[in-house]
C-alpha cells in the first residue's frame, strides 16, 4: 500500500521541512534509506548509553553538578539534531531513490517506537530525580513517558485505521526543545534547571504543560 502521511505543524512545513530538503540534497544516490533510519537510531543510543555512562540513577544533575561534563550536553544536542534529521529524511529518500517498500516503513516507524522511549529518558538526566527541593520524581518520569508512548500509539492506531499518518504536532516541538535544553544545559549549567524560572515555578513545569499539551 502507499504510505501517506500529513503534517500540518507550522514549524515542520515552513522551517524544517524547507531544511531537510536541502539536506537530502547532498546524501549520495547509493545509499539505501535504512541506513538512514538505523544510523539515526544508533545516534540516539549513543547518546542514551553515554549519558547513562555518567549519570547512571539521575541524580547527577541535582544532587552533584558538573559531574556529567559539558561536552556530553553539547553531544546529546550534536546527536538528537542528527537522529532528528535523519529520521526525516529516510523517507523523502527512499522515495527519491525510488526503493519505498512496507519493509522499509515498518523498520522506520519500529526504531521510532524505540526511540520514543530513549528520548524521554535520556532527557530526565537534564533535570534530575526528586531530590527533595527540584527535579521529578520517579513516578511522575513514569507517567511523562506514559503520556508520551501514549501519543505515539494512538497517531499510529489512527493510522492503521484510516490509511493516513497524521504526524503530531508535538513530535517536531519536542525534538526542537529537547535539542534546545541540552545547549541550555551545556552553556549555561544543570543549575538552569535548579532555580525558579518565574515567580515560584520551574523550567520542568513550563515542560509539564507543553507535554500535556
Amino acid at each position: 500500500s502507499q504510505y501517506s502521511a500529513v503534517d500540518t505543524n507550522p514549524l515542520s512545513v515552513y522551517i524544517m521541512q524547507p531544511i531537510w530538503n536541502k539536506i537530502i540534497k547532498v546524501v549520495p544516490l547509493w545509499i539505501a534509506p535504512n541506513l538512514l533510519t538505523f544510523s539515526g537510531f544508533v545516534m540516539i543510543l549513543v547518546n542514551y548509553f553515554l549519558i547513562s555512562f555518567y549519570d547512571w540513577d539521575y541524580t547527577a544533575s541535582g544532587t552533584s553538578p558538573g559531574l556529567v561534563p559539558t561536552w556530553v550536553w553539547l553531544f546529546s544536542a550534536f546527536t538528537t539534531f542528527c537522529a532528528y534529521a535523519l529520521d526525516s529524511i529516510d523517507g523523502k529518500h527512499a522515495r527519491r531513490t525510488q526503493s519505498s517498500t512496507p519493509l522499509g516503513e515498518l523498520f522506520d516507524h519500529g526504531l521510532d517506537s524505540w526511540a520514543t522511549s530513549i528520548f524521554v529518558l535520556s532527557f530526565f538526566s537534564v533535570c534530575s530525580r526528586d531530590n527533595g527541593k527540584t527535579g521529578v520524581s520517579v513516578y511522575t518520569m513514569y507517567i511523562y513517558l506514559s503520556i508520551v508512548l501514549f501519543n505515539f500509539m494512538c497517531s499510529h492506531w489512527e493510522k492503521y485505521n484510516t490509511g493516513v499518518l497524521f504526524l503530531p504536532w508535538g513530535y517536531d516541538i519536542s525534538q526542537v526543545v529537547l535539542i534546545a535544553a541540552y545547549l541550555l544545559t551545556g552553556t549555561v549549567g544543570v543549575e538552569v534547571w535548579q532555580k525558579p524560572f518565574l515567580f515560584d515555578y520551574y523550567i520542568t513545569d513550563v515542560l509539564v504543560i507543553l507535554l500535556i499539551g
